[in-house]
């Protein structure tokens, strides 16, 4: 007889689908966080309880992730009490915040017991939430058997993980959650404060776009991570719209590396790259003002563009010099593959580890630490160049017409600059220009007209040049720039565009007439290959600079080393 019953229960469960693996709860105290369960996904979206219970679940872990084509998910559980007592029990789910809707139903037998639904948009008001966690209580007689449901409805991918627990344990997982979180979340806001300070203390932009960069990760970290939850008891549709710090995030980041690469001045072709990818990223965002549903559609494609975008220009970089580059692509490297391990999480693709499941705030994290160490050796970069030019200070260093450097200084901090570029190994270049027909304007216009457009050319110069470059006035009309971190085709890009600048201005003569001049530039690269002076450079610039005057002035001539000069006037930089 008792075969029998077996035999028809057996039949019974087979009607249903395949049956989920039994949980034997043997003892009163239950923490069980790794148990066998079963899984349907309900592709439609629409299936009530009774037609589900009938479908066929398939086997899995407690720890589920199934990708963004599983977005209604239903959870079976089987459980027996063989304690020997009633049990009080908790089942979690962790990370229901991220849902639209949780549900539990709790079925002896053919019986439904009880239904509990959970709506995320009202979930702050439910008993059943408890700061980001779904929490559903139920009893479990000694040697009863019954079946628990769970269904969770995602607003994107769906990943979970559930936990069962008896009272004790349940009030110490609630407690002890998102520590970690806690502390990746504190680490971002610690630079954050720093960065700002930094900001007011020296108005440099790389320190506020990193600063605004660090926000957005934390929100983004606080957000998917369910700290927000935990800490301000909010879900559902009304916090969906912080999720606009997907797109804030790279942003941010595009613009850190516009500022601290200078690429605006130092590398026009990468800036242009960046700010093509700048442009679509803020029209996504504007975008997701009105529609952040929409909006976060291609966030993943963006995503995988943007990084494409900053690797290529971070190589690029790298290959040219920058010594900066390198540790940015650290950095992003760090992104790159935890994030990676994320997507294929998120995806299903690969289980539910910690690294996998938190590679977002990892990587955002590790990221964030590589791009405060580029700062700080920035600073320090400058700091050195500060800390040589004080020493100089109690000699006469700047010209007195122009305020730039004068001769003796420019060779001073100019051999330094050598030194350091042969140590490291990055390119140094050199401008040398003077004013066309200067005598002339001496001549025509007088002495003081002369000064003004010396004054005027330095002006140009000061406004055409990064912090990092070395300005001086040789004597005359002559004047001389050495470009750090500057390849010699690079160096002709900037010389072109001081040459257009001062065509472009000119100085105020009085009754409506105005004074335009022009220059003449040569341009010479450090040679790397062997010991050279910084004078051997500044005679090929020389040269460069003799052989514009010689081609009609008002242009930009290359040093060669097969003895040709290359002709950059009139080129559109």
């Amino acid at each position: 007889m008792t075969r029998l019953l077996s035999l028809i229960a057996l039949l019974l469960l087979s009607c249903g689908g395949q049956a989920a693996p039994t949980v034997v709860l043997d003892s009163p105290v239950v923490n069980l966080t790794d148990f066998a369960m079963a899984t349907f996904v309900d592709e439609t979206e629409t299936l009530a309880f009774e037609t589900v219970r009938n479908q066929a679940f398939t086997p899995s872990s407690n720890r589920v992730s199934l990708g963004t084509q599983a977005k209604t998910t239903w959870s079976r559980i089987e459980l027996v009490n063989r304690s020997g007592q009633d049990l009080e029990l908790f089942l979690h789910h962790p990370y229901a915040y991220h849902n639209r809707q949780v549900a539990f139903f709790l079925e002896d037998g053919d019986t439904l017991v009880d239904r509990k639904i959970l709506d995320l948009d009202h979930a702050s008001d439910s008993p059943l939430m408890y700061r980001g966690s779904a929490v559903y209580p139920f009893r479990l007689e000694a040697g009863q058997s019954r079946t628990l449901y769970v269904r969770s409805v995602s607003y994107s991918h769906q990943w979970f993980t559930l936990l069962l627990l008896d009272e004790d344990h349940s009030k110490r997982a609630l407690i002890g959650s998102h520590v970690d979180i806690a502390l990746l979340i504190g680490v971002l806001l610690a630079l954050i404060v720093y960065n700002f300070l930094l900001y007011l203390a020296s108005s440099k932009k790389e320190n506020i776009f990193y600063a605004f960069y660090l926000i957005s990760g934390a929100v983004w970290i606080a957000l998917s991570y369910g700290l927000l939850a935990h800490v301000f008891n909010v879900y559902g549709a009304g916090v969906f719209r912080l999720h606009l710090s997907l797109i804030t995030m790279p942003i941010f980041l595009i613009l850190f590396m516009m500022a601290i690469f200078e690429t605006r001045r130092a590398y026009p072709t990468e800036h242009r790259c960046l700010q093509f990818m700048l442009l679509i990223l803020l029209a996504d965002l504007v975008y997701g003002l009105f529609d952040i549903y929409a909006a976060l559609k291609p966030a993943s494609s963006l995503a995988a563009l943007m990084m494409v975008v900053t690797m290529s220009v971070s190589v690029s970089l790298y290959r040219k010099g920058n010594p900066l580059a390198k540790y940015f692509l650290i950095g992003h490297a760090f992104f790159l593959l935890f994030n990676g391990l994320a997507v294929l999480f998120y995806k299903g693709i690969i289980g539910f580890t910690y690294l996998a499941s938190h590679g977002v705030g990892i990587g955002i994290t590790l990221e964030a630490l590589m791009l405060a160490f580029i700062i700080a050796y920035r600073i320090r970069i400058l700091e050195d160049i500060k800390a040589s030019q004080a020493d100089l200070k109690v000699q006469a260093l700047t010209d007195p017409l122009t305020k730039l450097y004068n001769r003796r200084h420019f060779f001073t901090e100019a051999n330094n600059l050598a030194d350091m570029a042969r140590q490291q190994k990055t390119p140094l270049s050199a401008l040398i220009m003077d004013i066309d027909h200067f005598k002339a304007v001496n001549d025509n216009h007088g002495h003081a007209v002369g000064d003004r457009v010396l004054v005027e050319l330095a002006r140009v110069l000061r406004n055409g040049s990064r912090s990092s470059d070395l300005i001086a006035r040789f004597g005359g009309e002559e004047f001389v720039i050495l470009l750090p971190n500057c390849k010699q085709d690079e160096a002709a890009i900037v010389a072109e565009k001081i040459r257009h600048a001062v065509a472009g201005r000119g100085v105020d003569l009085g009754g409506g007439r105005r004074l335009h001049f022009t220059i003449s530039l040569g341009v010479a690269e450090l040679d790397p290959g062997v010991e050279e002076s910084v004078d051997a450079m500044l005679n090929r610039a020389d040269q460069a600079l003799y052989q514009a005057k010689r081609a009609g002035r008002n242009q930009v001539c290359v040093y060669s080393r097969n003895g040709d000069t290359g002709h950059y006037s009139g080129q559109q930089v």
